[in-house]
C-alpha cells in the first residue's frame, strides 16, 4: 500500500489550497475527490465570476464580519490574510479588479481561471489526484487516523486534511460528509443550517413582483415587534418570499430570531424621504397625472413591475381616477411605500444556500494549524468548520486562509505568507 505524507479529502477551494501548499513545502500529497471533476462549487462562486476575497483594508473590521467566531481566524489571517490572498493569486498570474463593496474578482476568466491556476499549482507540486472516489470512513485508533477507506481501496498517510465543505449546493458534492468524519473522531458538530439563502414568507402576494430587483431600499427586521436589525441595499421578491444581498446576509440569523417569536421584515421603498415628504410627493404625482386611473398614475411613484403588488396591498381600486384619490388614501399609500410588511416563516433549503452555518466546533480545533485537538493527525479547513460570513468574498477567504494554514501545518518554518 502506497503511503503519502498528506491526504486531502475534498477538491474544493480549501482542498486545492491545502494540497497545493502541502506540496509546496515538499510533501507527497494525494487529493481525494468524490466527483469526476474538482472545484464544482468554486465555478459557481460570485455568479461564476469568483469573488475571491474582499478588499476591506482593516483586518479587525474584516474579521468582525464573521461574528464571534471571527476571532478564531486571527492566526490564519496573520499568515494569509486578504491582502496576501490577492498577492497569492497575482503570483499565479491572475490579475484582479475591485468592485462595489470591496469585492475582488479575477480581471478575466472568472471561476474557471481560478480553478485552472490552482490545478496548475497542484500539478507543479506533484499532487496526485484521485477522482470519483467517495470516502466511506476514516479508521481511527488511539487518537490517530490510521487509514482512509474509499469504496475500492484503503489509503494511508501521516496526516489527513478534511476539506469536504458544508451542505450547501449538494449537487456540487457538498453533502456533509466531513461532519461524519468529524463525528468519527469524537468532534462536536454545531448543527448545520442554510446561510446566505432566500427567505420564505407567509404572504403569497410577493410573487406579483417576483424577479424584480429593488435598489436602495431599507429593510428592518423586528422580532415580536421590537427592532432587531436593519440593512440598506438591494433585494428582490421571489415566488415564495424574498432574496437578494441584504436578505441573504440576514438569513443566517433567521432561525435564531424565529426561535424567539414572530419575525417580520419591513421594506421601505423610499428611505430618502420621511413620511411627510413622501405624502407630499404622492399628492403631487397624483395631481400631475389626474387624468389617469390610479394604476397608471402609480408609474411616477414606483417601477412598473411593482405596480401589481402595490395595487394588491392598497385599498384604492386600480380603476379609480387619480383625481378622486382622497387625502386619506394618499397618506395610506405613502405609509405603504414606507412600510411593506412581510411575515417570515423560514428559509429555503440547502439546495439554494450559498454557504452553511454551523459545522465542526472551533473549540476543538487549533487555530494556528487547523489540527484537531482530539485526533493528532487530523485537520479541518474551509466550510466544514463552524465559520461563515456575509457575501462579498468573505467565505472564500475562509477557505484560502484555513487551507493555507492546514497545508503548511507540518512545516511551521515554511509557513510565511507568499511573496
Amino acid at each position: 500500500m502506497e503511503r503519502f505524507d498528506t491526504i486531502v479529502i475534498g477538491g474544493g477551494p480549501a482542498g486545492l489550497m491545502a494540497a497545493g501548499q502541502a506540496a509546496a513545502v515538499g510533501e507527497r500529497v494525494l487529493l481525494v475527490e468524490k466527483n469526476a471533476s474538482l472545484g464544482e462549487k468554486l465555478l459557481l462562486a460570485g455568479r461564476r465570476r469568483c469573488n475571491i476575497t474582499n478588499a476591506e483594508p482593516d483586518v479587525a473590521a474584516f474579521l468582525s464580519r464573521y461574528g464571534e467566531n471571527g476571532r478564531f481566524l486571527h492566526s490564519a489571517f496573520s499568515r494569509l490574510g486578504p491582502s496576501q490572498t490577492i498577492e497569492f493569486f497575482h503570483s499565479l498570474g491572475i490579475r484582479t479588479v475591485t468592485e462595489r463593496g470591496g469585492r475582488v474578482f479575477p480581471a478575466e476568466g472568472g471561476g474557471q481561471r481560478v480553478l485552472d491556476a490552482l490545478l496548475i499549482l497542484c500539478k507543479k507540486g506533484g499532487v496526485r489526484i484521485l477522482r470519483e472516489s467517495p470516502v466511506r470512513s476514516l479508521k481511527i485508533r488511539n487518537g490517530r487516523v490510521e487509514r482512509l477507506v474509499t469504496a475500492i481501496e484503503e489509503l494511508e498517510a501521516d496526516r489527513y486534511i478534511v476539506t469536504t465543505g458544508g451542505k450547501s449546493y449538494p449537487r456540487t458534492g457538498s453533502t456533509g460528509d466531513g461532519y461524519r468524519f468529524a463525528a468519527q473522531a469524537g468532534h462536536t458538530v454545531v448543527e448545520p443550517t442554510p446561510a446566505l439563502v432566500p427567505v420564505r414568507t407567509q404572504e403569497t402576494w410577493v410573487k406579483l413582483a417576483r424577479g424584480y430587483n429593488l435598489r436602495n431600499v431599507r429593510l428592518t427586521v423586528t422580532v415580536n415587534g421590537e427592532k432587531a436589525e436593519e440593512r440598506f441595499g438591494e433585494m428582490e421578491f421571489t415566488n415564495f418570499g424574498v432574496s437578494g444581498p441584504i436578505v441573504m446576509e440576514l438569513s443566517s440569523r433567521v432561525p435564531d430570531w424565529m426561535a424567539r417569536g414572530t419575525v417580520r421584515f419591513s421594506i421601505d421603498l423610499k428611505p430618502a424621504l420621511d413620511l411627510r415628504q413622501l405624502t407630499d410627493r404622492v399628492a403631487r404625482d397624483l395631481e400631475q397625472r389626474s387624468g389617469l386611473l390610479f394604476a397608471g398614475a402609480l408609474r411616477g411613484l414606483v417601477p412598473g413591475p411593482l405596480i401589481p403588488l402595490i395595487l394588491e396591498l392598497s385599498d384604492v381600486p386600480s380603476d379609480k381616477p387619480a383625481a378622486y384619490v382622497s387625502p386619506e388614501e394618499r397618506s395610506d399609500l405613502a405609509a405603504l411605500l414606507k412600510n411593506i410588511v412581510l411575515t417570515i416563516n423560514g428559509l429555503w433549503g440547502f439546495n439554494h444556500a450559498i454557504v452553511t452555518r454551523g459545522g465542526v466546533s472551533l473549540k476543538e480545533i487549533e487555530p494556528g494549524t487547523m489540527r484537531s485537538k482530539l485526533c493528532d493527525n487530523l485537520y479541518f479547513a474551509g466550510e466544514v468548520l463552524d465559520l461563515n460570513g456575509p457575501s462579498g468574498g468573505f467565505n472564500l477567504q475562509i477557505c484560502w486562509s484555513t487551507g493555507y494554514v492546514a497545508g503548511r501545518a507540518g512545516h511551521p518554518e515554511k509557513a510565511a505568507p507568499p511573496a
